[in-house]
């Protein structure tokens, strides 16, 4: 089943509060990333650098999703019907650009200290780690309550990638400490690093791409959307069926809805203000545009029901 509706204040409200926990989560990570790049290179480790390197990304996507959520307030425009709903899903992408750009960044470095294998300081890099590590799990922590939205997961992943990192880059200072030959460990931890980073980009890329293509959302069930719409009363049929997402949080909604009978402009109203009642709480459609219709589309007529490519000939 989909998720619950939100009313539209309830919906500002929580995404205010949203784009205040991504700039508290943006502040801790800038300050890791300064203590990062300046124990990478007292300590001359590739790995500590990469996860600083991988830290900054996350300081641009915090700020690119915080700036997305202020811009998903504001009010619908003349030049933008829907509002601004879309600059978290575009954010989101972006931001999956940077995780790309960041994981073939990191894979070079580490290759590079394959290729020219050099002394690691371990005591600085087991501290720097150490406190990356606790840095992103607190800005994890701080965006939980919001992973729904794909702009917040996307951070959440940049900052899950770099907890994991951090962990890695932990154990293989310890292993350093442990064993001082095992040069090689560093830059292995490095191309790890890039592939976790990949992997997570990917994953989130494609909901991002579907949602731009304005795919049906993935937890809709279509066959029971359609059920529920038939099932109001006065609903003979329903087809020409689209819902797609303007965001994680908005669905909009569009349907040729055929009534019973022939019933007044009047009566036709209600019947469609019962059907968006009937799909806005259950399949958390914010936006539903209905055309009623006493028949259904002729057979000769049935193209005019879907989305051209191109033009007819008259």
């Amino acid at each position: 089943m989909t998720r619950t509706h939100e009313p539209l204040p309830a919906r500002r409200v929580r995404t205010g509060e949203r784009a205040r926990r991504l700039l508290a989560a943006g502040a801790l990570n800038a300050l890791l990333v300064l203590a990062e790049v300046v124990g990478g290179l007292a300590a001359h480790s590739t790995a500590l650098l990469s996860d600083a390197g991988h830290n900054l990304s996350d300081v641009a996507a915090l700020v690119l999703a915080f700036s997305a959520t202020r811009l998903a307030l504001r009010s619908p425009t003349r030049a933008h019907s829907f509002g601004f709903h879309r600059a978290s899903v575009l954010s989101a992408a972006a931001n999956v650009g940077i995780l790309l750009a960041v994981s073939v960044a990191i894979a070079i470095a580490g290759i590079d200290r394959f290729a020219h294998p050099g002394a690691v300081d371990a005591p600085p890099v087991i501290a720097i780690a150490g406190a990356g590590l606790a840095v992103n799990v607190l800005g994890a922590l701080v965006l939980r309550e919001h992973r729904g939205d794909i702009n917040v997961r996307t951070a959440l992943v940049h900052l899950g990638s770099d907890a994991v990192a951090s962990l890695a880059v932990l154990a293989s200072g310890v292993v350093i400490l442990v064993r001082p030959g095992a040069r090689a460990i560093d830059p292995a931890v490095s191309l790890a690093v890039a592939v976790l980073v990949a992997f997570e980009a990917l994953r989130i890329g494609r909901e991002s791409m579907d949602m731009l293509l304005e795919a049906t959302p993935a937890d809709l069930d279509v066959v029971a959307l359609t059920s529920a719409i038939c099932e109001v009363r006065g609903v003979a049929a329903v087809h020409d069926l689209h819902c797609w997402s303007l965001s994680s949080d908005v669905r909009a909604l569009s349907a040729h809805v055929v009534v019973d009978g022939h019933p007044s402009l009047k009566e036709a109203q209600a019947v469609g203000e019962l059907v968006k009642q009937a799909v806005e709480v259950p399949f958390s459609i914010a936006h539903s545009t209905l055309e009623l219709e006493c028949d259904p589309c002729a057979p000769a007529l049935g193209e005019a029901c879907s989305i051209e490519t191109g033009q007819r000939e008259h």
